[in-house]
Parts: structure tokens; sequence; C-alpha cells
């Protein structure tokens, strides 16, 4: 029989279901899981809303999808980007493994097959304008060579793509830059071109090479410009050999999937916090835990308001 557990979960983004959701499915592989709104014992909640608060007693284990740090004072555990374990608090979990596995990945590639689909360059689609490194980059890139721009950001096609993945899947190269840079911080934006064989442009973690092979795409973090990175891609473009071995590099280190993909290893972190035992908070524990989470939730709505006002001023 399997240990039952009443979750919910709060604060994520638009789309996602609250009910029958990625989490959901993978932790009733070793649990019963039974979804509580009222009660719940754990609440797995997200960064975009305070809905989390009402549960002032139930087991909060944040997931971040942004490249923000855990706050402990805020929630019990957490799932994220980052590499350090906090104390045994934070299972590292990055966003791309939400995206999915699919067995082409660890498929030979053939390279002449590929660039057969791809009559086109390179490609951006960007709907954040808040990060100058990548703006930067397609400036610079767009300089020498279109670079075609689906997304709302420096859109040069004639409007926003309906079809993301249909629309990288023609291009030789993706920028795929993340709206900031931090040790870790991987989500969907090198593993979408890697998906349909576009080589991505990779800016965000400078440890990306701990996850995917580094002679399969161009990390930018490898060179000590832009403008060398730049160079970088247009020499590849210019030469097909070259272009042709990088195709045909496999995506992973030794083509075998990062431990992220495994879930026993997301079940086993959970295990661990259910059957850890939790003492009932006093009620002045609990008051203090709310003020906290408040003060925290109001700086980071600052820190955003300070970012947009910045970024009008320099765009």
């Amino acid at each position: 029989m399997s240990q039952q557990i009443r979750l919910c979960f709060s604060d994520f983004w638009g789309l996602f279901d609250y009910n029958d959701n990625y989490f959901f499915r993978i932790l009733k592989q070793r649990f019963n899981v039974v979804i509580d709104e009222e009660n719940p014992e754990y609440v797995i909640y997200s960064t975009f809303g305070t809905n989390f608060l009402k549960y002032k007693n139930a087991v909060r284990i944040l997931y971040i999808a942004e490249n923000v740090r855990p706050n402990y004072m805020e929630c019990d555990f957490s799932i994220g980007f980052d590499y350090a374990a906090y104390g045994g608090k934070n299972l590292r979990y990055p966003l791309y493994v939400m995206y999915g596995f699919t067995p082409q990945l660890l498929e030979k590639k053939d390279p002449q097959l590929i660039l057969q689909s791809k009559p086109l360059f390179c490609n951006m689609v960007v709907s954040n304008a808040f990060s100058k490194k990548r703006i930067e980059f397609f400036h610079l890139l767009n300089k020498h060579k279109k670079v075609d721009s689906g997304g709302r950001v420096l859109n040069n096609i004639g409007g926003p793509v309906a079809n993301k993945m249909d629309f990288i899947k023609q291009y030789r190269f993706t920028m795929a830059f993340e709206n900031s840079s931090y040790p870790g911080y991987t989500t969907e934006k090198i593993f979408e071109p890697m998906k349909v064989n576009s080589i991505p442009i990779y800016w965000g973690s400078e440890r990306i090479g701990n996850e995917f092979n580094e002679k399969s795409f161009i990390n930018v973090h490898a060179f000590g410009s832009l403008k060398e990175a730049v160079s970088a891609v247009l020499e590849l473009e210019h030469n097909p050999e070259k272009l042709s071995d990088m195709l045909a590099e496999p995506w992973f280190i030794d083509n075998k999937l990062p431990e992220y993909f495994d879930n026993d290893r997301f079940c086993n972190f959970f295990e661990q916090i259910v059957f850890v035992k939790k003492h009932p908070m006093t009620a002045t524990e609990v008051i203090k835990r709310q003020a906290l989470a408040y003060v925290n939730i109001y700086r980071k709505k600052l820190k955003a308001k300070i970012l947009r006002k910045y970024y009008c001023q320099v765009s």
C-alpha cells in the first residue's frame, strides 16, 4: 500500500493544471496522492502569487522556475536551479526536464540530412525585453547576417510566430539566451533547439558544460566577448565541414541522459520530506513566518519595479 499524502499546488503560471500536472504524475508513481486544497499536509507552490500563505501549517515546498534563490524563512524545502543542497532542503531540478525527453535526443545524428531540412541561418524567439545581453548579441550577429526574430521582442518577420518549435526547426542556429545568468540556471532555452537539431547559441549558466556536451553547441561563456562568440557562429556558417562536425556531436555528455531526468530521484527527495517529522508551529512561529514571507514578497516586487524602470530608461 502506497503512502497517502494530502497535497495541493499553488501560485504557478497561468496554464498550470492544479489537479493533473507534471509533479502530480511523477509523485503518483510512489505515493497515493490526494489533492486537498482545504487542509493539505504539503503545498508545492511557485513564485507567481501569494495564495500559499494561507496554508500556515502545511509543509511548504517552493518550485522555482526563475533565477531566484530559495528563502527558507518562507519555505521548508525547494526544487529549482541551484546546485547547492542547502543542508538537504533543495533539489536541483532544471526547468528543461519538464519539457520532456524524447528518444531521438540519444540517436546518432546525420549532419547531411539535418542540413537539408534547415534552409535558414539563425533565429531568436523572445518575449522578455529585460535582458541586455541577448539583445546586444542579436544586434552584433544581425549586422553580419540577418537573424530572424519570431518573438515579440525585435520582431522582424511580420509578427510573432504561432508555433515556436515549428519555426525554429527551419534554422541551423537558434539563439538560446537565458534572461539572466547564474550557475545552474538552465531553462528550456537550450533544450528546445536540441529537440529539433538546431544548434543552440547558449548564454546563461556558466556551468552548462556539466549538463550538455559543449562540442554540440556554441557556449557563449567560453569566449572572451560577445564579438568573439559571433565570430565563432559565422565561422561555422561559412565552413560546412566544421558545421557538420558540430551537428554530429551527441547533445549529452557521453550520450547519457543527465540524472535530472530520473523520476526516482525526484520521488526520493519527496520521500525524505514525507518521513521527516515536522513539529506543529506555535502561534508565534506562524505569525513570524507569515510576516517574513510578506517582507520577502514585497522585496521581490520592489526589485521587479526597479528593473522595469531601469530597462525602460536604457532601451
